[in-house]
């Protein structure tokens, strides 16, 4: 049987699940749009078997919404025999196939794709045209634009400039609603037990058979895949439900516990929304003006919608320009030389550190951990083990489901393990045990105690914190923000010291027994 030719292909990645895109504001015939499910994708790093679901899962929706609206539809499946499991030799395939005379692409968020798309393009005797994916507030260059020739680019000023650029909880006098830009002091409560936490309106989704035919064809992953009941959004209409949900019964609680942990719960009133921001099923300025909109009509309070908004249109967006600003060789950078391996818990949850087998075994089971899990317990004991920071970003890459390249590497190497040596945070993000005991009840029931700093039963933070300083002064010594740490750690000269830095040497040496 005859493929019916077409004119033109449209590739759409796995990130790219926009329903409103304007490629689909218009049916053409000729037009086909190109999805794959291939092993280049899932196999440049290893993924937890939940992101792997969830992103064909919504692939494979997405399509059946395009073809429900009238759209040519070619989705190759991970267990289609025509599949060469790589994007450039099946688009060539089916460029041929269909007789077209232009491949489109939407920009790629990742630059490994940007690259290979952008290479394998020159060399066609077809046009092979990229266009805007449609989702950011930003262009990919604007933030280096806006810092060049800088050492910091501080992500304060970056906020404000988009805050009045768009006109986000400004008043009518051009100031910032309340008469301030930043209400972060107010969101740093550990949570109680109270106020309830709001209930879990997600739909589950039984992917039992999409996951055999991902076993079938030998993807390998790691985590539970929890296929049978899936919490992850399917498609835009869910996502939006889950963003209604999240406005009305849980945002109003957001900021004053957004830095709380707790093992009755792994997400707290967290939005569990960067999934489907990070696939666009959800565009982040609906979701900003959904958030505004609580505000105003008196529905939640302003340091809980400034923190909220703040992670979209501040940190997130930022995040992106510190990538596009410094790839490739980003994700290269280790400015304070560690190279110990990653300690094969990373992978069990199975460590005696009770912070750890919470933050770890929740990433392993959910796919996911909030953003202080990520920084102060995982990212914090990685940088203070000397852990070698492309480890990190690997596991963190994989684990997340919603970790792609572009937001995870300047989180992941920038913020939480100072591998870029300063550009993105001021400071390294550490801490000994006492910071993880006031925001959680980690400390509570561990093997470890969270008060001593030497011996077997002391916690293995207080004695890797002050050694990573005391090992780290030439670097770190002269940072304005680390004055104190540096007089505390100079009346700590002599034994007190050597003490501390002999044990974290034998905790360094046996992280797998931790």
């Amino acid at each position: 049987m005859n493929t019916p030719r077409a004119h033109t292909l449209r590739l759409l990645l796995g990130d790219q699940l926009n329903l409103q895109h304007s490629w689909f504001a218009t049916r053409d015939d000729g037009v086909v749009y190109v999805l794959m499910e291939v092993r280049q994708e899932t196999d440049y790093v290893l993924h937890h078997a939940q992101k792997i679901l969830a992103i064909f899962a919504a692939m494979r929706d997405l399509a059946r919404h395009l073809r429900d609206a009238g759209h040519r539809v070619r989705y190759v499946a991970i267990d289609d025999p025509s599949n060469r499991q790589s994007l450039t030799d099946n688009l060539a395939a089916l460029m041929a196939l269909y007789g077209a005379e232009r491949l489109q692409y939407q920009h790629p968020d990742e630059w490994r794709l940007d690259a290979q798309l952008r290479t394998w393009g020159a060399l066609q005797a077809f046009d092979v045209p990229a266009v805007s994916s449609e989702h950011f507030y930003t262009t990919r260059t604007e933030l280096a634009e806006m810092f060049k020739g800088r050492k910091q680019w501080l992500m304060e000023h970056f906020y404000r400039r988009m805050r009045q650029r768009h006109q986000v909880l400004m008043d009518e006098a051009g100031e910032p609603e309340g008469g301030q830009w930043n209400y972060d002091h107010d969101n740093r409560k550990p949570w109680p037990g109270t106020p309830e936490l709001p209930p879990d309106a997600r739909p589950s989704h039984d992917h039992s058979a999409l996951w055999a035919t991902i076993e079938a064809a030998d993807v390998q992953s790691f985590g539970n895949p929890q296929s049978a009941a899936l919490r992850w959004p399917l498609n835009r209409a869910e996502a939006l439900a889950w963003l209604s949900h999240f406005i009305t019964t849980t945002l109003s609680h957001f900021g004053a516990y957004e830095d709380a942990m707790s093992t009755r719960s792994a997400r707290l009133f967290h939005s569990l929304l960067s999934f489907a921001l990070n696939t666009k099923m959800l565009h982040p300025h609906e979701v900003v003006q959904r958030a505004q909109a609580a505000y105003h009509a008196g529905a939640a309070p302003l340091a809980a919608v400034e923190g909220f908004i703040r992670q979209i249109l501040g940190w997130r967006e930022y995040v992106r320009g510190i990538y596009w600003g410094h790839m490739p060789g980003y994700v290269e950078r280790n400015a304070l030389g560690h190279t110990t391996p990653l300690p094969q818990w990373f992978w069990s949850g199975n460590t005696r550190m009770r912070c750890l087998q919470h933050a770890v075994g929740q990433s392993l089971q959910d796919a996911y951990a909030h953003h202080i899990q990520r920084l102060m317990v995982i990212g914090n004991f990685a940088l203070l083990a000397g852990i070698d920071p492309a480890a990190v970003h690997r596991w963190y890459l994989g684990v997340y489901i919603d970790a792609f390249e572009w937001v995870e590497v300047p989180n992941t190497l920038g913020m939480s393990q100072f591998a870029d040596g300063g550009l993105l945070a001021t400071k390294p993000y550490v801490s000994s045990a006492a910071y993880i005991d006031r925001m959680s009840d980690y400390c509570k029931g561990c093997r470890y105690d969270k008060k001593l700093k030497v011996g077997d039963g002391a916690c293995p933070y207080n004695a890797l914190y002050w050694d990573f300083f005391a090992r780290n002064e030439a670097t770190l010594g002269q940072n304005f923000r680390l004055g104190m740490v540096y007089r505390q750690l100079q009346k700590m000269q002599g034994p007190p010291l050597d003490a501390l830095r002999e044990h974290a040497t034998h905790l360094r040496t046996r992280l797998d027994t931790l």
